[in-house]
């Protein structure tokens, strides 16, 4: 019998050391390292372990390769579509994952169903009973003649199912409850997970099987089990929003064919998953009367421009520290802002605390909402309305200068789409033509756009 190997890997970043010690040497955190046990290599003709694609290992020029567009098929969700790159490329791996309640087996099986009156389809459920998913569909009102399921957690099991099924699309729900017989550990650990989603992938590309893998989600709200799986596969997205509110986004971390931070919108109804096509206008749903601290901004999510509104509550403090708050945007940045609008634009808020906040739950991490966020918070300290049909977009550099950001000419025409009367944009992207309808002031200092407002 052979000597059985073992290795200590980071739960975190994957990185692997000979022995156990408390401090990954790669990520510095801290007890994340566990023993894994290494099994055999498996045999060059198992018919399990090829890789579609190149399988020959002949060598190419990068002139001779085919560089026909890969196959995709729809979904039935534009919003879904868009996320993944234009739709599904057979033969692909896609880890969507998401907290308990936000929707990722309803937004399957609605998915799956559909796809099932034309093609054919597994759905691979490894939590729920078959009873369970069919109650689903029945509520949901999906056609319940075509989809087939089959309730296992052992991944050789599946691919011997999956071989006679012969499915063009695949639903593995979850990978953390999936595991193998040659790894000695138990279902959702470090080895089990990482040689399940491997051992799934190969199946996948080998057999042209668009494969989707549902991911669970730890506390900080990042995908569970080790780094290791994020790379093996060729897409990955997550589905955020709260288990009580009805909007749900879907969006893409890692995509191999298309871009990423791409951005889909639905709701969450009684009939299941509904795509909004027009989500800015969900997110400027604004009160009837106008108030200090709020304004509208344009930001740029994936391959489209998104409408979001910015608000910010000034106030004094009773501390000796006063609080700085930002929800769905960068706290260190607010931070940073608040220092560049003290030195350049003579405004002081070291006695007041600060919060913002992005209406709709969205979370914003480009520095084009910079401008935005500073004319909120002036706005709240000196208690003056903005108007209604303001929208401002701008990068604000630590000398005080604005900056320009991509996308401005679709922003622009975005905002104007939406009524919207003025503009505040960084000099850079004023645009060429006058656009009908809105009024542009480009500014190149922070103190102009002080002034202009």
């Amino acid at each position: 019998m052979a000597k059985v190997k073992t290795a200590y890997v980071c739960n975190d970043c994957g990185a692997d050391f000979p022995r156990w010690q408390g401090q990954c040497g790669e990520c510095k955190a801290w007890n994340t390292i566990s023993e894994v046990r290494l099994s055999a290599a498996p045999a060059r003709n198992d018919r399990f372990t090829g890789y579609a694609g190149n399988a020959t290992g002949k060598v190419q020029t990068l002139e001779s390769i085919d560089l026909a567009e890969l196959p995709r098929f729809s979904t039935g969700f534009t919003e879904f579509d868009r996320v993944l790159g234009g739709g599904v490329v057979p033969g692909s791996a896609i880890l969507i994952g998401g907290s308990p309640g936000a929707g990722k087996s309803t937004l399957l099986l609605q998915t799956m169903c559909g796809l099932a009156q034309t093609m054919d389809t597994l759905y691979v459920t490894g939590e729920e009973s078959l009873q369970q998913i069919a109650l689903r569909a029945q509520r949901l009102g999906l056609p319940k003649d075509k989809l087939k399921l089959l309730a296992e957690t052992s991944v050789e099991q599946i691919g011997q199912v999956a071989l006679e099924v012969k499915p063009k699309m695949m639903v593995i729900d979850s990978i953390q409850v999936m595991h193998m017989a040659d790894i000695q550990s138990a279902p959702g650990g470090v080895s089990q997970v990482r040689e399940s989603a491997a051992w799934l992938t190969r199946f996948a590309k080998q057999h042209n099987i668009a494969m989707f893998m549902v991911g669970h989600v730890t506390k900080d709200g990042s995908l569970a089990g080790p780094k290791v799986l994020e790379h093996c596969i060729d897409c990955s997205i997550m589905l955020e929003g709260d288990a009580d509110g009805r909007f749900r986004t879907l969006r893409g971390n890692k995509n191999r064919f298309g871009a990423i931070n791409e951005l889909g919108v639905f709701a969450m109804t009684e009939q299941g998953m509904r795509e909004v096509s027009n989500p800015s206008a969900i997110f400027l749903s604004r009160g009837q009367e106008a108030a200090p601290g709020s304004v509208v901004m344009v930001v740029w999510e994936g391959t489209r421009p998104l409408l979001v509104e910015i608000q910010a509550l000034v106030d004094y403090s009773q501390m000796a520290n006063p609080r700085r708050v930002a929800v769905g945007l960068e706290q260190n940045r607010l931070a940073m802002l608040l220092a560049v609008m003290h030195r350049h634009a003579g405004v002081q808020m070291s006695d007041q605390d600060v919060f913002t906040n992005v209406v709709g739950g969205v979370r914003v991490a480009e520095t084009g909402a910079d401008l935005a966020l500073l004319v909120a918070m002036v706005s709240s300290f000196r208690n003056q309305v903005l108007p209604q049909d303001l929208v401002v977009f701008g990068e604000v550099g630590l000398s005080g200068e604005i900056r320009p950001v991509s996308n401005g000419q679709e922003r622009l025409n975005e905002a104007s789409k939406h009524g919207f009367k003025r503009a505040i944009v960084p000099l850079g992207n004023r645009p060429k033509q006058p656009i009908a309808g809105l009024e542009v002031i480009a500014v190149s200092k922070l103190a102009e756009a002080l002034e202009a407002v």
